[in-house]
């Protein structure tokens, strides 16, 4: 089953189920599916990679504005709790995270193979990891490339 017919499914279960906030964020990934289909120069079929990105591009996004809303305190808990709820529910289209442990020996790796030694090498680091590893986290690996360059430095 594709990502694009698991979706279709979940919709009407949710509708069936009369659970609003399942059928708000799928309805709301289908939204962001059409406005990548339709943008000018995309000729192809969406596939399970384009849903893939997309749904890992909206869950960060809402990540984002889920620690925002959460420094509100209560007025912003219900919107954080919607929120919360998205993230964790597309998690199940998404691929696993890697490990802090696997990301630090990924960045080890990464600082020994360009020889970098001092914080100034931050954004090549950066550049030569996200090139070579899809799916990865760009703050958690930024996090983890300044800790080693600053310790190293």
């Amino acid at each position: 089953m594709t990502i694009k017919d698991d979706l279709a499914a979940e919709l009407k279960d949710a509708m069936r189920e009369r659970d609003g906030a399942r059928a708000d964020v799928v309805r709301q990934i289908n939204t962001e599916i059409q406005r990548v289909v339709t943008a000018p120069g995309f000729d192809a079929e969406p596939d399970d990679d384009l849903y893939r990105v997309t749904i890992a591009a909206y869950a960060k996004k809402m990540r984002k504005a889920l620690v925002e809303y959460e420094g509100y305190g209560e007025r912003g808990a219900e919107a954080a709790a919607k929120l919360r709820f998205e993230v964790e529910y597309l998690q199940r289209w998404l691929p696993e995270s890697v490990s802090a442990a696997d990301l630090g020996e990924i960045v080890d790796a990464a600082i020994a193979e360009l020889g970098a030694s001092d914080p100034s090498a931050i954004g090549r680091v950066m550049g030569h990891i996200m090139k070579n590893h899809d799916g990865l986290d760009g703050t958690a690996v930024n996090r983890a490339v300044r800790e080693r360059l600053s310790s190293e430095g």
